[in-house]
């Protein structure tokens, strides 16, 4: 085999080996290796039987003490030297990992594991090494990484369907144990009933490629939270992600971290079919609410609804009011705010009249929700204001209202 960098071989063939004598030691003073019973059958043929040790799990329960090895420091301080591992440092195992903790965890630890289950056990072999190093420097120097996230999806069926919400982010049924395999701790990570009821069976997912040289992941945490809000809009369901979100580089475990607590926390509320009409409007709203980053007002409107959906009574009365005088008010207050809104919901006089009625005082919060869509939906809002006070003085047509929108309400109809 070539190898790219030899000094890094040589750290981590003695990180390997001596993991692999103090873990032999542990298992001369007594310690247990687990093995799994496995029976391998084909046609006309006698079954096989297999007994397999269970390196993982021995390893999992051992890593602290492993940590504290000299040669894992050593072995961390080549690896920080590397610049191909700069991405791999930036891997989240905790609220409180570093830089240090990062690669031993998503890099050290898998290739210690890695060497062992080709070893069969604890019995070293040089070409057993030498193959899962091969693996990791094809992940280090390889044309790019791949990066994935996922995270538990609750409020929403969709008819076991994958959705594709653009941005590399899409929403699909849950595989079991997929969470399980790569990271053995998810279990205790999961939403209550999570794989058990219609509205918990799927997750949201995040898949892109990274250019070579790529230092830094992808901010799952926020994008994740776009894609909540956007659901919420297009949908009005009680649909959360998380608690946390399962990070991974080239199929290796990379990370656990928290979703965003607005986006975790879960609405009251009935679950919600997400059907090809909302689905639509979901995927168009996810880039347009990058709007908010550059329009102050908007950002503050979104937020705004976004918390009213845990409040009730006149908490959410004054969050609501708040968020339709920033979305349309401007420097004219929350009257004129009601105005433009039923104009721009309105298709006649009738129902303008009464949206102004619904949005004036205490706002209700799905009329909020629609006004928000369209707005988005039209996309500049300085310029959807103005020519709002344009339609009200009969200057111009009120502006078109969104296609997908009418359609999600003719079905609810």
């Amino acid at each position: 085999m070539i190898v790219r960098a030899p000094q890094l071989f040589d750290c981590l063939r003695a990180f390997c080996l001596g993991s692999f004598r103090a873990l032999l030691q542990e298992l001369g003073a007594g310690a247990d290796l687990p093995f799994a019973f496995e029976e391998h059958t084909s046609y006309d043929r006698p079954a096989l039987y297999e007994y397999r040790p269970l390196v993982k799990p021995f390893i999992e329960t051992r890593a602290h003490t492993l940590r504290r090895r000299p040669d894992a420091e050593l072995a961390v301080d080549e690896l920080r030297r590397e610049p191909a591992a700069a991405i791999f440092a930036r891997a989240h195992a905790g609220p409180r990992a570093d830089e240090h903790e990062a690669l031993f965890a998503s890099v050290l630890l898998p290739l210690l594991m890695s060497t062992a289950e080709m070893c069969g056990g604890f019995d070293w072999d040089d070409d057993a090494y030498a193959r899962a190093y091969a693996e990791l420097e094809a992940a280090l120097f390889g044309e790019g990484h791949r990066y994935g996230a996922v995270a538990p999806l609750i409020g929403i069926t969709t008819g076991g369907a994958t959705i594709e919400l653009g941005a590399d982010i899409r929403i699909r049924l849950a595989a079991t144990g997929e969470l399980a395999k790569l990271w053995p701790e998810a279990n205790g990570l999961l939403p209550t009933d999570f794989g058990r009821e219609a509205d918990r069976l799927c997750v949201l997912e995040l898949e892109r490629g990274l250019e070579p040289g790529a230092t830094e992941p992808p901010d799952a945490q926020g994008e994740f939270a776009d894609a909540i809000t956007a659901i919420r809009l297009a949908t009005a369901a009680p649909v959360a992600a998380g608690p946390v979100l399962f990070e991974r580089l080239d199929w290796r475990p990379y990370g656990v971290r928290p979703v965003v607590p607005i986006a975790a926390t879960q609405p009251a509320g009935e679950p919600t079919r997400l059907d090809s009409f909302r689905a639509g409007l979901a995927s168009d709203l996810l880039p347009r609410l990058a709007l908010a980053d550059d329009d102050p007002e908007l950002g503050e409107a979104l937020d705004r609804w976004e918390l009213s959906l845990f409040q009730d009574g006149p908490f959410q009365a004054e969050q609501l009011r708040e968020s339709l005088a920033a979305l349309l008010g401007g420097n004219d207050g929350l009257w004129a705010a009601a105005v433009r809104g039923a104009i721009l919901l309105g298709d006649t006089p009738r129902a303008r009249a009464e949206l102004q009625d619904r949005l004036a005082g205490d706002p209700e919060a799905d009329v909020i929700r629609r006004a928000l869509v369209e707005t988005l939906m039209h996309g500049d809002r300085a310029k959807l204001v103005a020519t709002l006070d344009e339609s009200i003085l009969g200057l111009r047509p009120r502006p078109v209202s969104s296609t997908y929108l009418d359609a999600a309400e003719a079905e609810v109809g």
